[in-house]
């Protein structure tokens, strides 16, 4: 569950008329900070982003899931479940066991993934993969 404060952030950006993909970096921020913490791990910064991004879909982000051909089939599943989670209203008390289960599981994970030069090097990865786009330069 994510804190208060991320979701208080998450909403002023949603009155204000950011992007979901801007509200959603709250979510990712935040789950950048638990891994620094030791509270939860994660084997690449790909991963903590998609954790991330995740929870924003759960907590109502209107952020879709990716279009085929993007990621993989189980990764499109798993973010279309997240993202009808986050659209209905009704909310269902999650399962203890399956919670501690997931949170011993990303605990024993390693703690680099939300290192400074991990993020620098993921975001570095996904600019370059941006360059190719027609209109994306602007000079």
């Amino acid at each position: 569950m994510p804190s208060k404060t991320t979701l208080k952030r998450a909403r002023q950006a949603a009155r204000k008329g950011k992007r979901p993909t801007t509200q959603a970096g709250e979510f990712v921020r935040e789950e950048m900070e638990h891994i620094r913490q030791g509270k939860h791990g994660a084997r690449s910064t790909k991963q903590a982003i998609a954790i991330g991004l995740s929870k924003a879909r759960r907590a109502g982000v209107k952020l879709p899931p990716p279009r085929p051909g993007q990621v993989s089939e189980k990764t499109r599943q798993s973010a279309k479940s997240a993202y009808r989670a986050g659209q209905t209203g009704q909310r269902r008390k999650p399962s203890s066991r399956r919670s501690r289960a997931t949170l011993t599981a990303l605990k024993r994970e390693g703690h680099k993934a939300a290192a400074p030069t991990a993020l620098a090097r993921q975001a570095r990865a996904a600019a370059r993969r941006r360059q190719g786009r027609s209109g994306a330069s602007k000079a």
